[in-house]
């Protein structure tokens, strides 16, 4: 199979362009998603080539857009609806967790919901603590709704042509940090990445390090130094926060016997929380040492460059979480 190098921000937009040129049932909508091009430049072009009924410019009222496209997509459409940051996704929350999770178990599957809620999330670069959320951990807590956490351009290539076509609505979440970081691509129109699969993006023997989104990119990073000690860590990759593959997780942790738990999000009531506890529960018996946690510091991320870089995980405190333990 061919593929291109690519940043994941034009992999989005490679994966978009051909799925409304694919299924004319799929449309965009958002907040300067038209003639501003997009906000990250995924829909840049999009406007002049399919037009204003496919591109659809939206109010500044997230509300709308996630209602919107909630009963577009139960009328027979297939929107991709986009929220400049994940952090504006809470305004419209009654919109995504009380209809868009719910409407096919509350009317009996005569109703489906197939749409996509593109959202930017993460990543801080100054941008203060009501603006620098990772909080996809809440959203992926309702059932109803999977929630998409990419973290290589192959896989948002992937992840969001099958969340476009699937039948269910889907909370599709980009790391604004990872939109420029290329890397290689299937140059295939019908390259899809199954739903709910982990991927082992490292083999190891001597610990897991499981993680999701930008996580990945400080775990490979942990990798490399642990490995001129000596020490080969296994990485996996959730991909899906919702549906959770935790079956993928316990197989490396039964042969490593040893996780650490990486993530951009805050600890409490958080995905490490979650998968510590099934971990425990499902191979106590294989654990050599406790599960250990790297995640965001418990605070509001600050404006100050030098304190907001304190707050984030790195590759070198995944390193020392990893030492603690072997």
């Amino acid at each position: 199979m061919a593929v291109k190098n690519l940043p994941m921000r034009e992999a989005l937009h490679r994966a978009l362009h051909e799925e409304m040129i694919r299924d004319d049932r799929v449309y965009v909508m958002g907040q300067e998603v038209g003639r501003w091009q997009g906000t990250h430049r995924v829909t840049r072009g999009f406007l002049e080539e399919f037009g204003e009924r496919r591109v659809k410019d939206a109010p500044i009222s997230e509300m709308a857009i996630a209602g919107a496209a909630v009963g577009s997509a139960m009328a027979g459409l297939r929107p991709v609806a986009e929220i400049m940051t994940i952090n504006f996704a809470f305004l419209a929350l009654d919109a995504i967790i009380n209809h868009a999770a719910k409407i096919h178990y509350m009317f009996n599957g005569q109703f489906t919901v197939p749409m996509v809620l593109r959202v930017a999330s993460g990543w801080g670069d100054q941008a203060t603590a009501t603006h620098s959320h990772t909080p996809e951990p809440i959203f992926a807590h309702f059932p109803g709704l999977y929630v998409a956490t990419p973290a290589t351009p192959a896989d948002a290539y992937g992840m969001l042509k099958t969340s476009i076509r699937d039948d269910n609505p889907v909370l599709f979440s980009e790391s604004i940090g990872l939109y420029p970081k290329p890397g290689l691509v299937p140059d295939d129109p019908d390259y899809l990445v199954p739903i709910g699969k982990a991927d082992v993006k490292r083999e190891g023997q001597h610990v897991t390090l499981v993680t999701f989104a930008r996580g990945l990119e400080w775990c490979m990073g942990a990798a490399r130094e642990l490995e001129k000690e000596g020490v080969q860590a296994e990485v996996v990759d959730m991909r899906w926060l919702r549906p959770l593959d935790t079956e993928t997780v316990f197989a490396s942790v039964r042969k490593t016997n040893r996780a650490v738990i990486v993530e951009e999000a805050l600890p409490m009531y958080s995905f490490g929380s979650e998968l510590a506890a099934q971990i425990q529960e499902h191979c106590f018996d294989y654990l050599d040492a406790p599960v250990k946690r790297v995640s965001s510091l418990d605070v509001p991320v600050p404006y100050s460059k030098k304190l907001e870089d304190m707050v984030f995980p790195t590759a070198h405190k995944v390193v020392a979480a990893v030492k603690e333990i072997l």
